[in-house]
């Protein structure tokens, strides 16, 4: 009951939903196991990307890679000025976990949306992975509730605005907050 979860990013990879031959671009990364253990899952015959915008999370994003023992292309650069070309990626994860998004101006943080949305191929899927409320053991135990996470109605609310549709909250667990929205087939 209290020994360590044989694979702590379980519950990411299978909310994320990467899969093999997946072209894949992660914004950010604010811990590099996370980044391995959803790149690792495209396989040789998908793409993994990640678009840092400093050294320390390129040098996280590098670890988490040899780590894993898989290949991802790291690029330095500011999120809402991504290097690459319309339709080019099957899933964009923003990692939002060590705050990034709210690290940017707001109209970085619009442009970095728009982004999202611009390399995706029509029908992919852009993921905001950010850092919630999570139920601790005290608050199982005793019955506590952990305060609601604004997370999810701003990530939303940014998909939204940015053209994404059909915008959720997938999920709220393990201390993460998910939201992905699909970008429109025209």
């Amino acid at each position: 009951m209290f020994l360590k979860q044989q694979d702590p990013h379980r519950l990411l990879v299978g909310i994320v939903g990467v899969k093999l031959g997946d072209r894949l671009l992660q914004v950010g990364c604010a811990h590099g196991g996370r980044l391995g253990a959803i790149a690792s899952k495209v396989g040789l015959s998908g793409r993994a990307v990640a678009v840092v915008a400093d050294e320390p999370s390129a040098a996280r994003a590098r670890k988490g890679a040899a780590d894993a023992g898989v290949l991802v292309e790291i690029e330095m650069a500011a999120p809402a000025r991504l290097a690459f070309d319309p339709d080019s990626f099957d899933l964009v994860v923003i990692d939002d976990t060590g705050g990034l998004l709210a690290s940017l101006g707001e109209t970085d943080r619009e442009g970095s949306m728009r982004e999202a949305l611009r390399v995706l191929r029509p029908g992919g899927r852009a993921m905001i992975v950010s850092g919630g409320a999570s139920a601790g053991l005290f608050s199982k135990l005793f019955g506590g509730n952990a305060p609601a996470a604004t997370a999810p109605t701003e990530g939303q609310h940014r998909l939204e605005r940015a053209g994404f549709k059909m915008v959720r909250n997938l999920a709220e667990r393990e201390g993460l907050v998910f939201v992905e929205g699909v970008k429109p087939r025209s």
